[in-house]
């Protein structure tokens, strides 16, 4: 189903400090919360730093009410503006919004479940770990996080789920083994994950080493956060006579937008694979792919790259592209 593009006006109605890092909010509309699905994001206009109007997408928590949509944001530092001008919202700040779209749909029926969430993204997995709770599928929630104050709805998952949670606190040195957790899982079962990038890569590849079937393993990412500091870099595409640079705060896709260079895209945190392009030489640097669309294998070959979310990295870092549109329509 295609998603509304009619941006509706929104109030902040309550902000909740969950951590010293993590707010709570609840947005409202004229017209209620929409129905929604747990996986289910609402899209939200962000000023940035520099005055220029982005979106951010933020997943829904727990389950729909019908009264109001309700997200939680992580501030990040450094950060690209979004999670800034999030984290500063008051109650009664305006907004606005999309109507909810669901990109990460909790599959139906009692498929054996693992969930697993890295630090914020545990918000789509309070809704699914509820829902599977009410329908009577096993299910267990693995829940990392970098602190113990980081694991905001530790609490209330814990009075829901019972032991079927299992937290892990690394300034506690608790850490999360993905193969381990992997490795009790029925044949049948399925894994959720919605993390940090190296989880979720990580998950990935302890998922091929078990020999599950790819299409059990479904993801969703919080951030495009790279193995490499962002820096600018350039990039030309011969094809379209362009030679343009792509400073630390954009995004390679936003600036080839930009630029009249017409992609396909979607999710825009490097998912779904629409927005790859071909790589036809790197002359200085390295990519940093930060998706979860291609393989390890496809990474290290290094012949696409998304680019809602990859970047180059080095001195110099400057690469060669060819998009699939033709604007000689050839």
């Amino acid at each position: 189903m295609r998603q509304s593009t009619e941006w509706a006006d929104a109030r902040v109605q309550r902000v909740t400090a969950l951590s010293p890092t993590v707010n709570e909010l609840e947005i409202g509309t004229a017209d209620g919360a929409q129905r929604w699905t747990p996986g289910s994001h609402l899209q939200v206009q962000v000023t940035l730093p520099d005055g220029r109007i982005d979106m951010r997408h933020y997943s829904l928590v727990g389950q729909p009410d019908g009264a109001c949509y309700r997200i939680a944001v992580k501030r990040t530092d450094p950060s690209r503006g979004g999670s800034r001008f999030m984290s500063a919202l008051q109650a009664g700040d305006r907004l606005r919004v999309l109507p909810p779209n669901n990109h990460f749909e909790c599959p139906p029926g009692r498929t054996p479940t693992l969930l697993v969430a890295g630090g914020i993204g545990i918000t789509p997995m309070l809704g699914m770990a509820l829902a599977l709770a009410e329908r009577g599928a096993p299910l267990r929630l693995a829940y990392a996080a970098r602190s113990q104050a980081d694991l905001v709805y530790a609490d209330r998952l814990r009075e829901q789920l019972g032991d079927r949670l299992a937290t892990f606190a690394g300034d506690a040195g608790q850490r999360l083994d993905l193969a381990a957790e992997i490795a009790l899982l029925p044949a049948d079962a399925q894994l959720l994950i919605c993390g940090p990038l190296p989880m979720m890569q990580a998950a990935q590849a302890a998922w091929a080493a078990a020999g599950r079937p790819a299409q059990r393993l479904r993801f969703e990412t919080f951030g495009a956060g790279g193995a490499l500091p962002a820096q600018a870099f350039r990039v030309r595409l011969p094809r379209h006579q362009l030679d343009i640079e792509v400073p630390a705060d954009r995004s390679l896709l936003e600036v080839l937008e930009a630029q009249g260079v017409e992609l396909l895209s979607d999710c825009r945190r490097g998912e779904c694979g629409l927005c790859a392009v071909d790589v036809l030489a790197v002359e200085a640097g390295q990519i940093d792919h930060r998706d979860v669309f291609f393989d390890a294998h496809q990474r290290s070959e290094g012949r696409q790259l998304c680019a809602c979310v990859s970047r180059l990295c080095g001195p110099g870092a400057t690469v060669v592209l060819d998009s699939a549109y033709r604007p000689d329509g050839g």
